[in-house]
């Protein structure tokens, strides 16, 4: 008979994920590991064989709930299409970040991180595949979200859409780096309103920001 697992299993892949958004994969050890997640490294091992194993699904968990949170702001319907990407960048994005700089530290990226250590994709062909999937629900849902504000009128209408989508994408990991080097809330939020205002303006922008 099969003994039922005596811990979260969801839990455990939040805490590891947890750590390599921060520390990405080469840089957090086992101990670090078993400490968040509240597990013994025999415990740990057991459950998921390996700190690859641990990585790749903790890597499917950490891309599935950012993608449920990014796609609940950019698809929401109460929203122009220049409030959606404000509500990304300014208000999920920046808002992690400046709760984990209560905590000191920036908030990472584990698809950013992962994407920065192009080796461990290489070692392992379904980490690039949840990357490449990352990327292209961030694309579709960006771009959803510019194309909407173009009809509304709140984003410059003149504005190529998935250029437009792949910048917005390109300064979330930028933002991320940025904290990483040590960029404070403010910072990162100043360089983004400055980024959408001197992108994507349109008439009705500024009331949206």
């Amino acid at each position: 008979m099969v003994r039922p697992r005596s811990f979260d299993e969801t839990a455990v892949l939040d805490a590891a994920a947890a750590e390599f958004r921060v520390h990405g994969y080469a840089d957090t050890s086992t101990e670090q590991l078993c400490e968040a997640a509240g597990m013994r490294r025999s415990s740990l091992y057991n459950a998921f064989t390996s700190k690859d194993e641990l990585f790749v699904q903790a890597l499917r968990r950490y891309v599935a709930t950012t993608g449920e949170r990014q796609e609940a702001v950019l698809t929401d319907e109460r929203l122009n299409g220049a409030a959606r990407l404000n509500g990304l960048l300014l208000d999920l994005i920046i808002g992690e970040e400046r709760e984990a700089a209560r905590e000191g530290h920036a908030a990472g990226c584990m698809i950013v991180a992962t994407r920065m250590s192009p080796d461990v994709a290489e070692q392992d062909a379904r980490v690039k595949s949840l990357l490449d999937h990352a990327l292209r629900q961030q694309m579709s849902l960006v771009t959803q979200a510019v194309r909407v504000g173009q009809l509304d009128g709140s984003i410059n209408p003149d504005l190529p859409t998935e250029d437009a989508a792949r910048a917005i994408v390109a300064l979330i990991s930028g933002l991320r780096v940025l904290a990483q080097a040590g960029a404070s809330p403010d910072e990162l939020r100043r360089t983004a309103e400055v980024t959408l205002r001197a992108g994507f303006s349109s008439a009705a922008w500024e009331g949206s920001v």
